[in-house]
């Protein structure tokens, strides 16, 4: 009997939009069991407390774990190899829209397997349909009042409205969410 390979797919996830969605699926098909990091991150000031990410993730996967994928959702805030080392996981998933996105990743690939060489980094491009979503965008967006249903699951867009109602203290008028 072989080892479980063991994928982490660390990130922000505020929101998840769905280009992480697809990385998310496409890693569960490579790897045993797939880690999902919801990184807490409050450099980046998250428009979503880490609760709320890790519910907006929990609902996303659940049709993927009914059909038997194995996935886990955990939140950290400590260094990602330390992270990846305390989950055993053997790959970093790492997904590409852009050329930008290639610079910035190869970086850290080289720095995280300076810090721990036994755990690769694997990069997996998105589709052409999700290339240009970024969760940034989809915020700036939404925030203002526009259709966001083309870039987020129906769950996401019901929370970047009343986040966003919460926050102007009035109901924001969006699109109707369609399922």
């Amino acid at each position: 009997m072989s080892a479980l390979r063991i994928g982490l797919y660390p990130g922000t996830f505020d929101p998840i939009t769905l280009g992480h969605q697809e990385i998310i699926a496409r890693a569960a098909k490579v790897v045993d069991e797939l880690v999902i990091g919801v990184a807490k991150n409050a450099g980046k000031s998250p428009l979503f407390d880490t609760k709320t990410r890790v519910r907006m993730v929990e609902l996303e996967v659940e049709p993927l774990i009914k059909k038997g994928a194995k996935i886990q959702i955990k939140l950290f805030d400590n260094l990602l190899m330390d992270f990846a080392t305390s989950v055993k996981a053997d790959v970093i998933i790492r997904g590409l829209r852009a050329v930008s996105d290639f610079e910035y990743e190869f970086q850290m690939a080289g720095m995280n397997y300076r810090m721990n060489n036994a755990i690769e980094t694997v990069f997996l491009m998105a589709s052409d349909r999700h290339q240009f979503i970024a969760s940034r965008f989809v915020k700036e967006i939404a925030r203002l009042g526009g259709d966001v249903s083309p870039f987020v699951s129906a769950n996401v867009v019901k929370e970047l409205k009343h986040r966003f109602s919460q926050e102007s203290g009035r109901r924001l008028v969006m699109p109707e969410v369609r399922d």
